[in-house]
């Protein structure tokens, strides 16, 4: 049934009867005394406006409380502008602004800045470098209020390290192989740069990309590179001709040191046998003078006979004719009544 039907002989309201019989709460009172509360502390009949109002500073005052930081994020509180404190990634609270407000920070997305410059070598050449740098916030705090733009901050201290880097070698030294130790002294140079700067930021890593000579000085600059080319083959060439001569030269070398140590053996040996023989006749000399004369004279004499041609005669000087040494083998020794003798080579005639 309707709880206001017609006929029923009174008007049942639900907020004040219950139906069972009883009193039940009395809604609209409290409502009344509620908006009357509202209306005294707003004045009047405005309170239905102020608790509007009132309602919607209290939802947004617990909605602002709430704050929310990223994974890779850092949370910076700031209370009435000065920081208060860092908070880590997840849910948190805070009080409404303008009390508190929080700076989100990204310090886990990795940054790089590239950039090309003309500088200045050491041996006043000048040169186009390409270089990059890749970096990340390492200490939001200082990145958001010890330096004004961090970034342009580093890719001028990167500039200046590459520039100082560079400008202590010669060309030669950049453009060879010697760029990797450049690079990593231009590292050095700025990652002390950003941490006396205070920037918040960790260097990940410079690399010089493109060293290249200017438009203007290419065609100069490519005949000396091709020198130095030909420089380098050059060496090469006789690095590997010094390697094929140089042992060569050793081995000959060893071999005459080898013949001179066995020539140098053999007279010492022949020295000492010499001397050993002249004491063993100085010995027999001195046992038996006129014999050991008479046997030295011998051996004298067939030693310097040795080599040259005899002629014997058997007729007992009648008939002996004096001929050089050369005719008598020409000459019959029938006719001459005498007879040639011709030692062998190596053996001693009388």
């Amino acid at each position: 049934m309707a709880w206001n039907e017609p006929g029923s002989g009174k008007q049942r309201d639900p907020w004040k009867d219950s139906g069972g019989g009883g009193s039940g709460p009395d809604f609209d009172a409290w409502l009344n005394k509620l908006r009357d509360g509202f209306g005294r502390l707003f004045g009047g009949s405005g309170g239905g406006a102020g608790i509007a109002v009132l309602g919607m500073l209290l939802a947004w005052a617990a909605w602002d409380s709430v704050m929310r930081i990223n994974a890779d994020e850092t949370g910076v509180v700031l209370r009435f502008g000065k920081v208060a404190r860092l908070v880590q990634p997840g849910l948190g609270f805070k009080f409404p602004r303008p009390i508190e407000t929080v700076v989100a920070v990204n310090t886990g997305k990795t940054l790089q800045t590239s950039d090309q410059v003309r500088m200045l070598t050491k041996d006043e050449n000048i040169v186009l470098v390409d270089f990059y740098v890749q970096y990340r916030i390492s200490d939001a705090q200082r990145f958001l209020f010890d330096v004004k733009d961090p970034n342009e901050t580093l890719a001028q201290a990167a500039e200046s390290a590459v520039r100082s880097v560079v400008g202590n070698n010669d060309m030669d030294a950049i453009l060879s192989g010697q760029r990797n130790e450049l690079v990593i002294k231009a590292r050095e140079v700025l990652q002390a740069t950003l941490e006396q700067y205070q920037t918040g930021l960790v260097l990940l890593d410079l690399n010089i990309q493109n060293v290249r000579p200017p438009t203007e000085v290419k065609d100069a600059f490519d005949d000396a590179s091709r020198a130095l080319q030909d420089k380098s083959r050059l060496e090469e060439d006789a690095r590997a001709e010094a390697s094929r001569i140089v042992p060569e030269a050793r081995g000959v070398a060893a071999e005459i040191r080898a013949r001179a140590e066995g020539d140098k053996a053999e007279r010492i040996a022949r020295a000492q046998g010499d001397a050993q023989r002249f004491n063993l006749v100085e010995a027999q000399y001195r046992a038996a003078p006129e014999i050991t004369r008479k046997r030295l004279y011998l051996e004298t004499m067939s030693e310097v006979l040795k080599p040259v041609a005899k002629v014997i005669d058997a007729t007992g000087g009648k008939n002996l004719i004096n001929l050089p040494s050369p005719m008598l083998p020409a000459v019959s020794a029938k006719a001459l009544g005498t007879t040639t003798v011709t030692p062998e080579p190596g053996k001693a005639g009388n």
